[in-house]
């Protein structure tokens, strides 16, 4: 039994591999103020495990604290790291440890579906996209900033857009509407370009699988068929457990 764990930026997700695959999934925002607590009630009702893997892109600080609650419950952590080559996916970055573990993760996840190709777009903190053939190569990807990252970065930068998420809407009357259209349309308008490109590249349409908690947000703009895959990181892990050894 492998308790799998996915430190992301905002939220903190779980699940239990056992024979039957992924069961007993769970998440908490760790800006909760009590996300401690409800991550060790959590860990207290989980079945023993030998080894917690643990994908974190998070501080090293909120890093060794996740760490620490899982040894309280006598369960040893491997950190998940980035690899050249693993379960059949190979990376296109010359030095794979640039490329984060999530989307390293991510794309170990999509492979292991079968089929393919595929365009990973993780929608986070960051929008990250990535393109991998049916083979498990890697061509690499892009990195912007997210929708809530691009609104909040506006609300610092000028006052009068400091305002709450609104509506997204092709033509918006009001500020609130304009600035959430805006940033939202932005982003998809870097998925449907990324989804033509991987097209021309593959010769063929990907699968496009949407990730990340800005996901749902994203998702009914988008112009490209897409499938939500919200435990994407954590199916990865279980590729990185069964194939890590």
């Amino acid at each position: 039994m492998t308790w799998l764990v996915d430190l992301g930026n905002t939220r903190l997700k779980w699940a239990v591999l056992g024979p039957d695959g992924l069961v007993q999934r769970g998440a908490v925002p760790h800006v909760d103020a009590d996300f401690e607590g409800a991550f060790d009630a959590a860990l207290a009702g989980l079945p023993r495990a030998d080894v917690a893997l643990l994908a974190s892109v998070a501080h090293p600080d909120l890093t060794a604290r996740v760490a620490a609650l899982i040894a309280r419950h006598g369960v040893p952590t491997e950190r998940a790291i980035t690899r050249a080559a693993l379960g059949g996916v190979r990376v296109a970055y010359p030095e794979p440890a640039r490329l984060g573990v999530d989307r390293f993760l991510g794309l170990l996840g999509a492979h292991a579906r079968g089929g393919g190709p595929w365009l990973v777009a993780s929608v986070g903190t960051a929008l990250t996209i990535d393109a991998l053939d049916r083979d498990g190569r890697h061509h690499g990807g892009l990195i912007a900033p997210s929708p809530a990252l691009m609104h909040a970065a506006l609300g610092e930068r000028a006052a009068q857009l400091h305002v709450a998420p609104g509506r997204w809407v092709d033509f918006a009357d009001d500020t609130v509407d304009a600035l959430t259209s805006g940033c939202l349309g932005a982003a998809a308008a870097l998925v449907e370009r990324s989804h033509a490109r991987a097209c021309a590249l593959f010769g063929r349409a990907p699968t496009l699988l949407l990730v990340g908690g800005g996901a749902q947000a994203l998702a009914p703009g988008l112009g490209v068929p897409h499938q939500a895959a919200p435990d994407l990181v954590l199916e990865g892990l279980a590729v990185y457990a069964a194939a890590r050894g």
